[in-house]
């Protein structure tokens, strides 16, 4: 389907000027029943998911550089060395 969107110049009174496409209302209700209106909601969720990895990843590091998994690693590493 080839459908021509242009440019059209968009002044509401007492405003700045502004250029908005002016696309077919068919596209515009497909566009609006698939819910693409919500583009910005991507963001913010990849970056509520970055601060849970890394809030995950801090966990983790304070777990592996406790005294109790350090002795555990060393003890293991110890037994498997001297192993006869």
């Amino acid at each position: 389907m080839n459908v021509a969107i242009k440019p059209v110049a968009v002044a509401a009174a007492g405003t700045t000027r502004r250029i908005r496409l002016a696309v077919p209302l068919a596209i515009r209700r497909r566009i609006r029943a698939r819910g693409d209106s919500d583009a910005g909601m991507t963001t913010a969720e990849y970056a509520v998911g970055t601060l849970g990895a890394c809030a995950l990843a801090a966990g983790l590091y304070k777990v592996a550089t406790s005294t109790a998994v350090l002795e555990a690693l060393a003890g293991a590493l110890d037994r498997a060395l001297h192993a006869t």
